[in-house]
């Protein structure tokens, strides 16, 4: 289990653009993951804009909740504090496929005991998901770049990069050279648009 500021640019590509960057720097890792995303029939969390969901990899998963800070360290850039607790992959599967419930121990469960209503926890139920391919790269300053594919519950398909570092001033680096380098421009609907927020949007209505 862990506990981290989160300090991060997110950016929504073209597809064309996301191939152009993810050819031109070395390739650290490549390997797919599973969200799901949690809330309850009252929208509770999205309402105090925290996100919670249990993720799952190849052979471990993990559960983690993102809450905004009280004070942030900057203020040019996406910064949440992520909660973490390490489930393994036959308990994830459990939770999300037959409990339909997070893990009711750990951190995150310790969080919404202090500070919500004790039956809170037993109300927040899988909402929403989406299928992600992630690859990482040895970017600019040898800062990591995350280029994602996801794809969603109705078919819909996006492309987004993000660059995460503790160093604000490195992000922006890191952008300015993209920037010149692939003739990277965006506007405010391409950037810090979370993966939960569009996975609501292209829920499966059945």
């Amino acid at each position: 289990m862990s506990k981290n500021i989160e300090i991060e640019s997110k950016i929504l590509l073209s597809q064309k653009l996301y191939q152009q960057i993810i050819t031109s720097f070395t390739k650290k890792a490549q390997f797919e993951q599973s969200n799901y995303y949690f809330d309850n029939q009252q929208q509770t969390l999205k309402k105090d804009a925290i996100s919670l969901r249990i993720r799952l990899y190849h052979d471990h998963a993990e559960q983690t909740l993102k809450v905004n800070p009280s004070h942030k360290k900057q203020n040019n850039f996406q910064e949440v504090i992520e909660i973490n607790d390490d489930l393994t992959l036959a308990e994830a599967k459990y939770l999300v496929n037959q409990a339909q419930q997070i893990m009711t121990t750990g951190q995150i469960a310790n969080y919404f005991q202090q500070n919500y209503n004790a039956t809170l926890i037993s109300t927040l139920k899988p909402q929403t998901w989406s299928q992600t391919n992630r690859t990482l790269l040895d970017g600019p300053y040898h800062c990591e770049l995350t280029l994602d594919k996801t794809c969603y519950p109705d078919g819909y398909s996006d492309y987004e990069m993000e660059i995460e570092n503790p160093d604000p001033a490195t992000i922006q680096k890191v952008l300015d050279q993209l920037k010149e380098q692939f003739n990277l421009t965006y506007d405010d609907d391409q950037i810090n648009q979370s993966k939960i927020k569009r996975a609501y949007l292209h829920k499966k209505i059945v």
